[in-house]
């Protein structure tokens, strides 16, 4: 299976943007597609990921209420619909998939399988 992130841009803070990760050559199902995000500089973080069977979503902090995750299980897509952005937000972003245990739904080396990213540039 590949991935394949689409969606970032620059934009100015407060802005929008919806971030795709399309899956060819297999499917999301019995897994979990997550993002996550690498700043220059830093370390590669959680933002958010959803189990594809049950739509369930998981957020960082940082970003709950501005970001939500969701699935178009007929085009094998999830997007992440980014609101109010921050400077902060800056980063690739990248979507992957995996079979995380609900303890380490987060932590991306239970990811297994990843897009090339994308760029998030938000400018204050």
């Amino acid at each position: 299976v590949q991935l394949q992130a689409s969606g970032g841009g620059q934009v100015q803070a407060e802005a929008s943007l919806r971030l795709s990760c399309v899956a060819s050559g297999g499917t999301f199902r019995n897994y979990a597609v997550g993002w996550f995000r690498q700043a220059p500089g830093k370390e590669r973080e959680f933002v958010a990921t959803m189990r594809w069977s049950t739509g369930r979503p998981y957020y960082r902090d940082s970003v709950k209420g501005r970001f939500t995750i969701s699935r178009d299980m007929a085009k094998h897509t999830v997007f992440l619909q980014m609101n109010s952005l921050k400077p902060e937000d800056t980063a690739v972003y990248y979507c992957a998939r995996g079979s995380p245990i609900l303890s380490e739904i987060s932590n991306s080396e239970y990811y297994t399988v990843w897009g090339q990213g994308t760029l998030v540039t938000v400018s204050s």
